[in-house]
């Protein structure tokens, strides 16, 4: 299974509640702080909701 690292680039401020969740739901709660998860399904629905404010890179 493929990890992901999460990194939060853009700030959470005038987003959409659920939005907010998402992020704290990833593990981010402050910009430039990055997480590792494992890929599958509910944490990629989770990323793709935020992408606007994340980046992600795939890891071995």
């Amino acid at each position: 299974m493929a990890k992901l690292v999460v990194k939060q680039v853009r700030s959470k401020i005038n987003c959409p509640l659920t939005q907010k969740r998402g992020l704290e739901a990833l593990g981010l709660r402050k910009m430039g702080q990055t997480v590792e998860h494992d890929s599958n399904p509910a944490i990629l629905g989770m990323i793709n909701k935020v992408k606007h404010l994340v980046s992600v890179e795939e890891v071995k």
